[in-house]
């Protein structure tokens, strides 16, 4: 029900906003592990995204099992055993930016990202910086986080719990077109 609500939410705010949308069907969201024992890597190129560059709000949307890895063992571990991606299929993340930026002038816009982001049928607060790029119309974003599957109720087996970093890094880039 919650997916429901927040899908409804992201389609909302693209409607409400016409003509000051943004989007993008091919973002990129990437996460990284690194242990003493094992890296683990695991990138997405099918993320959704909608910037309204009038109320300064953004959202993403994805599913789970767009996330690939170099191992399929990996793979299958990840949407079987920790994100359970049949029982729980996507990630959203809704918020909104603050800072200068102005889409009438090319040039890199540092600005302060929050909001929420779902996943595992939790939701957990995300305050990150991040940039804005205008260039030829279009807007390129990129952002960089942290995050912990505990706060996601994710859990590691006592058995990988070492190969797996306390804090993931996830990085997202963004190449948005006028709607």
């Amino acid at each position: 029900m919650k997916k429901i609500i927040i899908l409804s939410c992201i389609i909302g705010f693209a409607i409400k906003s016409h003509g000051q949308l943004y989007l993008t069907k091919t973002g990129f969201i990437g996460f990284y592990s690194k242990t003493a024992f094992e890296d683990i890597k695991a990138e997405n190129n099918q993320v959704y995204a909608v910037i309204d560059i009038a109320k300064k709000n953004i959202a993403f949307s994805l599913l789970l099992k767009g996330f690939l890895f170099p191992k399929e063992l990996m793979q299958e571990h990840f949407n079987e055993n920790y994100v359970e991606s049949d029982k729980y299929p996507k990630a959203n993340f809704i918020g909104n930016f603050s800072g200068e930026f102005n889409i009438n002038k090319d040039g890199i816009y540092n600005v302060l990202v929050k909001g929420e982001l779902a996943l595992h049928n939790y939701t957990k607060a995300i305050e990150t910086t991040a940039t804005l790029e205008v260039k030829g119309g279009k807007i390129l974003g990129q952002a960089q986080f942290k995050v912990k599957p505990e706060d996601f109720n994710i859990s590691i087996p006592a058995l990988v719990r070492n190969k797996i970093a306390k804090e993931i890094n996830v990085i997202v880039k963004i190449d948005c077109n006028p709607k």
